[in-house]
C-alpha cells in the first residue's frame, strides 16, 4: 500500500468526515430538488431514456460550457499542475494548459460532425457498432471501459490518498465516501442532473481557485509579484534543476517540462475522445451551442494549471524550509511531492487551517464532477450498448432507464474498489498521469476515423487499436528495461518510458489502420448513421407527449428560435424513427433514408463544423508553436517578464469565472424564471395567498 500520510496530518479526522459526507448529502439533496422543479415547470423527465441520457438534446451553450469545463478540471489541473511546477519550473504549468485546450476543440469539431452524420445518437459506441458490427463494438466498448475506468478510479484515487493524507481519515472510508454522494443524484437525475452539479462545482471551484490564487501571491511570505521573483532567484542554487537552462525554475527551456507536456498532451487526448462522457455532452447540446459551448470551455479551462500551479509551485519552494511550513525542518521529501502534497501543504504554511478545509472543498468539487460524468457514461455503455444491444433488442424506455440506474450504481461501487486496488498496491497521482496515456490512447485514431475516413475497413477499425496496445506496452517496458536496466514500478513511471510508449500507443494505430485497409478496402456509406433510432415506447408517443416545445426540440433548434417550428421538427423527430428506425430501417436503402434535421439546420451545422476546424487549427498553432516555441532558448524570465506572465495568468482566471458562472446564469435565465415563476405559483396554492 501507498504511505499517503507520511506523518503530516492538517486537519482533523472529523473535519475530513464532516466535509465528505455533510458536502454528499448536501449536493445530493440540491440536485434531486433541482430534478424535481425541471419535471414540475420545465417538462424535463429524466424518467425518460432520452432525457437521462442525452438531456433531450437541449443544453444552451451556458451550461454546455460549464459541465465541459467541470468535467475536465479533475484534481490534476488544481494539484498536479503544482506538482510539475515544483519539479520542473514554471514552464509546466503553462504546458499543463495547452495539454488541455486542443483536446476540447477537437472534441467540438467530432461533436457537431457526429449531429451531422448520426442525429440520435446516445454514444460513440452506437456509432460504431453501425458501421463495424458487434465484433467492432465490443473492441471499443472495451476500450471505453478501460479509459472511464482508469480516468475515474485515479480520480478517487488521488483524492481520497489527498484526504487522507490532510486529514488522517482512513483510506477505505474516504475511497467510499467520495462517490457516494454522486451516485445518489446521477443516479436519479442522469445527464441533466450532472450538468447542473457540474455548475454548481464549478462555480464554487473556480472562485476557490482564485481566491488560494491571490492570497498565496500576496501573503507576507511570498511578497508579492516581485518578492516571489526575488526568493525564487534568491534561492537557485538550492533548487537546481536538471534539464532547465541554468538549472533554473524561472526558464521555459526545460526538458522536464516538454516530455511532461507530451505525455499529458497524449493522455488527455484518449482522455476525451475515448470517454463516452464527452460524447454525450455534445449529444446532449442545442444544435447551436455545441461548437461555442466546447470552444468556450477549452479557452477558459487553461486558466485553472496555468495560474494556480505557477504561483503554488513557485511558492512552495520558498516556503517548503521555513518554520511555517508542515514539514519544518525538513523540506518536501519526493514521495510527498509525487502524492501531490505542494497544494495542500503550502495553503496550511501561508493561510492556515481555514483555506486548507477550502482545499478538502476543492478536492471534494474537482473529484465529484468527473465522477459523476463517468458514472452516466459507463452507465450508457451498459443500458445502451450492453443491455439493449445484446440482452434485450427490445426493450421499452422504461427498461432502458431502469439499467441506467442500476448502473449507475454499479459502477459506483465497482470504481471505489478498482480505486482502492490502485491505493493498496502502491500507485499515486505521479503513477497515474503516466502510465495511463499508454493503456486509452490505441484506441483514438480508429474512433476518429470512425466518423471522419469512409475507406477505414471493419478490419483495420478491429485490429488497429489491438494491435496499437501491444506495440505502446512494449515500446514503454522495453524503453524501461533499456534505459535504466529493470522493469519495475519506479523504472516504467519515467519520463522517457513513458513518452515513448505513449507515442507507439498513438500514433501505431494510424500506420495499422491505413495498411490494413489498404489490403482490406472498404467503403462506408454514411446515411447508414441515419439508422440510429431514438428510445421511445411507440404505444405512448404521440404530439401530445410534447406538451412543452422543451421535449426534443434542442437538436432541431431553428436560428431565429421560434418556438413553434422547434416544436413542429420535435415531432417530427420522435414519429420519423418510428417509421424509419430500427424496425423496419434496415430494409430501406440508404438512399432512401430520410435525415431528422431540416435543410436549414444542417446548413446551420455545416457552418459550425467549418468554425470548429477554423478554432483548432487556430489553437493548436498558437499552443503548440507561436507561444511556446520561441521561449524555448537560452532565456531565464526578467522580474518585468514574469510578473507579466503571471498576471496574465490570473486575468484568464477572471476570464474563466465570467466563461463558466457568469454567462450560464445569463443564458439560462429564460428557464430560470420560469421555473421561478412555476414555484412561486405552487406557494401561492398551497398557502393560499400571493407571494
Amino acid at each position: 500500500m501507498v504511505d499517503v500520510g507520511h506523518g503530516v496530518s492538517l486537519l482533523s479526522q472529523g473535519t475530513g468526515y464532516g466535509i465528505i459526507i455533510g458536502l454528499g448529502i448536501l449536493f445530493a439533496a440540491i440536485i434531486l430538488l433541482a430534478v424535481k422543479i425541471q419535471k414540475l415547470y420545465l417538462m424535463e423527465d429524466s424518467g425518460r431514456s432520452e432525457m437521462f441520457m442525452v438531456a433531450n438534446r437541449s443544453v444552451g451553450t451556458g451550461l454546455t460550457c460549464s459541465a465541459v469545463f467541470s468535467s475536465w478540471m479533475w484534481i490534476n489541473e488544481t494539484v498536479f499542475s503544482s506538482v510539475v511546477c515544483y519539479q520542473y519550473g514554471l514552464a509546466a504549468p503553462m504546458w499543463f494548459g495547452t495539454g488541455l485546450s486542443f483536446q476540447i476543440a477537437l472534441m467540438a469539431v467530432l461533436g457537431v460532425l457526429a449531429k451531422m452524420r448520426a442525429p440520435h445518437a446516445h454514444t460513440s459506441l452506437e456509432i460504431v457498432r453501425k458501421r463495424y458490427g458487434s465484433s467492432g463494438h465490443v473492441v471499443f466498448a472495451v476500450l471505453n471501459l478501460i479509459n472511464n475506468i482508469f480516468g475515474c478510479s485515479s480520480m478517487i484515487l488521488t483524492g481520497s490518498q489527498l484526504v487522507v493524507g490532510i486529514t488522517g481519515m482512513h483510506l477505505v472510508a474516504a475511497t467510499i465516501l467520495i462517490p457516494f454522494g454522486v451516485v445518489l443524484y446521477t443516479a436519479v437525475g442522469g445527464i441533466k442532473a450532472t450538468f447542473l452539479t457540474d455548475f454548481l462545482h464549478t462555480t464554487i471551484a473556480i472562485i476557490l481557485i482564485i481566491f488560494f490564487t491571490l492570497s498565496v501571491l500576496t501573503n507576507e511570505h511570498v511578497g508579492g509579484l516581485g518578492g516571489l521573483y526575488d526568493k525564487v532567484t534568491a534561492s537557485a542554487a538550492d533548487h537546481y534543476v536538471v534539464g532547465n537552462y541554468a538549472g533554473s525554475l524561472l526558464s521555459f527551456k526545460s526538458k522536464g517540462a516538454i516530455m511532461f507536456g507530451l505525455i499529458l498532451k497524449f493522455g488527455n487526448l484518449a482522455l476525451v475522445t475515448m470517454d463516452t462522457a464527452f460524447w454525450q455532452k455534445s449529444f446532449a447540446s442545442e444544435v447551436q451551442s455545441t461548437v461555442p459551448g466546447y470552444d468556450l470551455a477549452a479557452l477558459a479551462i487553461f486558466a485553472v494549471p496555468w495560474g494556480l500551479g505557477t504561483v503554488f509551485g513557485l511558492s512552495a519552494r520558498v516556503i517548503e524550509k521555513l518554520p511555517v511550513s508542515p514539514t519544518y525542518p525538513q523540506g518536501f521529501t519526493a514521495a510527498e511531492v509525487a502524492s501531490g502534497f505542494v497544494m495542500p501543504y503550502t495553503i496550511k504554511a501561508l493561510l492556515g487551517n481555514g483555506p486548507t478545509v477550502g482545499m478538502l472543498l476543492l478536492l471534494f468539487m474537482a473529484v465529484t464532477s468527473t465522477v459523476s460524468s463517468s458514472m452516466i457514461a459507463v452507465s450508457s455503455i451498459m443500458s445502451f450498448d450492453i443491455y439493449r444491444t445484446y440482452i434485450n433488442p427490445k426493450a421499452t424506455d422504461k427498461q432502458v432507464v431502469n439499467v441506467s440506474h442500476l448502473g449507475v450504481v454499479f459502477h459506483g461501487i465497482f470504481i471505489s474498489g478498482f480505486a482502492l486496488m490502485l491505493s493498496y498496491g502502491g500507485a499515486n497521482i505521479s503513477w497515474v498521469n503516466y502510465v495511463s496515456p499508454i493503456l486509452t490512447c490505441p484506441g483514438i485514431f480508429p474512433l476518429i476515423f470512425t466518423l471522419m475516413w469512409s475507406r477505414q475497413s471493419k478490419p483495420a477499425a478491429i485490429v488497429a487499436p489491438i494491435l496499437g496496445l501491444i506495440s505502446g506496452v512494449s515500446v514503454w517496458l522495453a524503453t524501461a528495461k533499456s534505459i535504466y536496466g529493470a522493469v519495475s514500478f519506479a523504472t516504467t513511471v519515467e519520463l522517457a518510458p513513458s513518452l515513448y510508449g505513449s507515442i507507439a500507443s498513438l500514433f501505431s494505430p494510424v500506420l495499422y489502420s491505413v495498411i490494413i485497409s489498404y489490403f482490406i478496402p472498404e467503403h462506408f456509406d454514411w446515411r447508414e448513421f441515419l439508422r440510429i433510432d431514438l428510445v421511445q415506447d411507440a404505444t405512448t408517443l404521440s404530439r401530445s407527449d410534447l406538451s412543452s416545445p422543451d421535449e426534443f426540440v434542442a437538436a432541431f433548434s431553428t436560428p431565429d428560435g421560434n418556438q413553434q417550428e422547434k416544436a413542429k421538427l420535435a415531432v417530427d423527430a420522435v414519429e420519423r424513427p418510428l417509421e424509419h428506425g430500427a424496425a423496419n430501417g434496415s430494409a430501406t436503402p440508404a438512399a432512401e433514408l430520410v435525415h431528422p434535421l431540416n435543410e436549414r439546420s444542417l446548413q446551420d451545422l455545416r457552418r459550425w463544423y467549418k468554425i470548429a476546424w477554423v478554432f483548432l487549427i487556430v489553437i493548436v498553432a498558437l499552443t503548440f508553436v507561436v507561444w511556446p516555441m520561441p521561449l524555448y532558448r537560452d532565456y531565464i524570465f526578467t522580474k518585468s517578464f514574469f510578473s507579466g506572465w503571471v498576471t496574465v495568468s490570473i486575468i484568464w482566471q477572471f476570464f474563466a469565472i465570467f466563461a463558466v458562472v457568469v454567462y450560464p446564469v445569463y443564458d439560462g435565465r429564460h428557464e430560470i424564471a420560469k421555473s421561478v415563476k412555476g414555484l412561486r405559483k405552487s406557494l401561492e396554492n398551497r398557502l393560499g395567498k400571493k407571494i
